[in-house]
């Protein structure tokens, strides 16, 4: 298929779910969302629980041979069995003997992401056992026969009125169904009556622990522990990454998933089993005999999972993946996720970011290869995941080896020299074109204006969008012939500022190089007022570009070339000042991935984010009466990577101490996402995420509007349709 066709046909796809699914999406995963942020705005105890958990994970993966054996021990003595299967098959053959064995007929299940990952349902239908979900998301989707959207609430692109059509018409009732009551009782009558009488009953398992052989399940509905007992049988499915040590280290997990997943303070159900227990049998048949007559013991079978878990516990790029507690936290606060679920961004079995790691260790990376691209490193999961799983460098790593899977060389004549020869000859020319903007951003300002006009020209945007996936309905950045570098070295000679009391060397993004030149004008102009000296660092690009574009080799020769030019500047004592709040996340983050710890620890440290250096400055004593005064109200929206730093706050204090009448926006992401706007198969689910910024927005025309990073700038310009300033230039001297 060539890479037209295949954008093409993945924008088709998104477009349908925007249609279908996107309401009840957006609806469900926001009120999660917003519930998540409630439900820890008051638990002190949240970040520290969030250390404990990651430090207890990293010790069970680590040592997760040992305590498999001292699983098996625990089970075995409770007069359990377990079982490690080595793959799917495996699993099922294991599951079906036991089936066998008991001449099973019908078997109830709780949700359990892991047997939809081994295809349990399907393999025990064509025994001819018929199988019941009881969780009622996912009796929703049996009856629907559709695939989960999301790993918690697998059912949360359908609304209660599709919930009610689809009802009626499987079921046929005498009265139709229509309020969430009447839908939730039916299924529960339903339900219990298989449960009643099922053969055999399976669950999932949220933990196990090592020490006794214990099987925590977290629920909301009660059913899996319904499950779990009432059949003389218990099939309990779990991946090994499921087993932690003993009790006293489930604490923190029990505190943390419900408040992660759904924003409870605590889950309705938490159920701890230690199988086979004691008391005795049921049998519905013979109610009014005494519980337990004449029936035999239970049985419990434990099937440990690994299925590729092994495997990613060796590889460096995976292995955090294991870390998962299957929250889905990390789809909630997605803003692309909140707009198509995980039917678009989502892969054989699992949605969601945290999907691409399980996709890619499970399934086969090819199985992440369509809805990779959907994560845009915006790094807004980086705080919901209750364990501190590093999603966005996942994706990025797993980016990385899809683009080196396909060397077909596709148009490898017209991007020769774009990037260096350590990328894969076949990497797509669009995410070569994208990866090395600053190639393509020194061209056009050389050759500006005539390159400004040339690309606005109608023909050659159908070509661009036929050969290169950009969309012609995105306005294109316009390159300055005066770059910042030429208008900073047109003030010299300049002596040092005799009076500075800081020394700042300013980092010059691309964009503010090439495209924003009065941002960065307005920067130096602002630290020059407060009596800084300033220096402007060479004009390379950070790495942000490429790695958005999965080419880890291309930013981290990047990420050298900056430290390198930095390094005797911080050795001079000089402070780095950066405008572009994506690549202070770059310097403070991602170059802890692609540089030795003690350059990365160097920069991180002495680099700041151009208003929250201004705050400081406030703070020591600066003079405020030397900047601008205020005019007017404003509309400010701060930039995604700006808030998991926890810089946003900076620029609103500054403006709040400047006497600025401040709007702030609560909308967490503009859906620009740097090149991911740019792209024809995503344009219009980029504008469906920024209508929530929009909508916010509307109304606010008496205000200026105010964005810190180049993507909002871009993406509000065109949901507005009018100029956007970003905050160092509504403070800056004239002069």
């Amino acid at each position: 298929m060539s890479a037209s066709r295949a954008r093409r046909r993945k924008a088709e796809k998104i477009r349908h779910l925007l249609k279908t699914e996107g309401d009840a999406i957006h609806e469900n995963t926001s009120v999660f969302n917003e519930d998540r942020y409630d439900a820890i705005e008051g638990f002190d105890e949240f970040e520290n629980l969030r250390t404990e958990a990651r430090a207890i994970k990293e010790e069970a993966i680590e040592n997760l041979p040992t305590l498999i054996d001292q699983l098996r021990e625990s089970v075995e003595a409770n007069g359990g069995n377990l079982y490690l299967a080595d793959n799917a098959a495996d699993a099922n053959r294991y599951i079906e003997e036991i089936a066998k064995s008991e001449d099973a007929e019908t078997l109830v299940k709780s949700k359990s992401m892991t047997t939809e990952e081994l295809e349990v349902n399907e393999h025990l239908e064509e025994l001819g056992i018929d199988v019941f979900e009881t969780d009622l998301g996912e009796f929703v989707l049996q009856v629907a026969d559709e695939e989960p959207s999301h790993l918690v609430g697998p059912s949360l692109h359908k609304s209660k009125d599709d919930v009610a059509a689809l009802f009626n018409e499987y079921f046929a009732p005498k009265e139709p169904f229509e309020t969430a009551e009447e839908l939730t009782a039916f299924a529960r009558d339903y339900l219990g009556e298989k449960i009643c009488t099922a053969d055999l009953g399976m669950t999932g398992a949220n933990f196990v622990l090592a020490e006794s052989g214990t099987i925590t399940l977290i629920t909301n509905e009660g059913n899996a522990r319904k499950c779990a007992v009432t059949p003389d049988t218990h099939i309990a499915v779990a991946g090994i990454e499921k087993i932690i040590p003993d009790a006293e280290c489930l604490q923190p997990f029990v505190e943390l998933i419900s408040k992660t997943a759904t924003g409870q303070d605590i889950s309705q159900y938490v159920t701890m089993l230690t199988p086979p227990v004691d008391s005795p049998t049921i049998d519905f048949d013979r109610p009014d005999e005494p519980i337990g007559s004449g029936k035999r013991n239970r049985e419990f079978h434990l099937v440990l999972v690994d299925n590729g878990r092994l495997a990613m516990r060796e590889d460096d790029q995976l292995r955090e993946t294991l870390y998962c507690i299957r929250c889905g936290a990390c789809a909630n606060s997605c803003g692309n996720f909140q707009q198509v679920g995980g039917h678009a961004f989502g892969g054989e079995t699992y949605t969601g970011g945290i999907a691409t790691g399980w996709e890619s260790g499970v399934h086969g990376q090819d199985a992440a290869s369509d809805f990779n691209d959907l994560c845009t490193g915006c790094s807004r999961c980086v705080n919901a995941c209750p364990v501190k799983i590093d999603i966005p460098w996942i994706n990025t790593a797993v980016r990385d080896r899809l683009n080196r899977a396909d060397d077909s060389k596709t148009f490898d004549f017209l991007v020769e020299g774009l990037t260096p020869d350590t990328e894969p000859s076949g990497l797509d020319i669009q995410k070569r074109v994208f990866g090395n903007f600053e190639t393509l951003a020194k061209l056009g300002s050389a050759t500006a204006p005539l390159s400004n006009w040339i690309t606005d020209i109608g023909p050659v945007r159908i070509a661009m969008d036929r050969y290169l996936g950009i969309d012609p309905r995105r306005d294109l950045p316009t390159f300055e012939r005066e770059t910042l570098v030429d208008w900073f070295e047109s003030r010299r000679p300049r002596a040092p500022n005799a009076i500075a009391d800081r020394k700042v060397v300013l980092y010059p993004d691309a964009y503010t190089n090439y495209v924003m030149v009065d941002r960065g004008k307005a920067a130096v102009r602002t630290l020059e007022a407060l009596d800084v000296h300033v220096e402007l660092a060479a004009p390379a690009e950070s790495g942000r570009a490429p790695l958005s574009q999965g080419m880890i080799s291309t930013a981290t020769e990047c990420a050298t070339e900056i430290a390198d030019d930095l390094d005797p500047y911080i050795e001079a004592g000089f402070d780095i000042v950066v405008i572009e709040p994506s690549d202070i996340a770059m310097f403070q983050r991602e170059y802890d991935k692609l540089l030795d710890d003690d350059v990365h620890d160097s920069i991180s440290e002495n680099s700041y984010e151009i208003m929250e250096y201004v705050y400081g400055l406030f703070h020591n004593g600066a003079d405020l009466d030397v900047l601008a005064d205020p005019d007017g109200s404003i509309a400010y929206h701060s930039h995604c990577q700006q808030r998991t730093l926890g810089l946003e706050v900076y620029t609103e204090a500054v403006l709040s101490d400047l006497g600025f009448d401040v709007v702030t926006s609560d909308i967490e992401c503009c859906g620009m996402a740097g090149s991911f706007g740019y792209k024809s198969e995503y344009y219009e689910l980029s504008m469906e995420v920024g209508s929530d910024l929009e909508a916010q927005f509307t109304n606010k025309t008496d205000k200026t509007l105010v964005a810190s990073g180049t993507s909002c700038t871009e993406q509000m310009e065109s949901l507005f349709g009018r100029e956007i300033t970003h905050p160092i230039e509504l403070i800056a001297p004239t002069q």
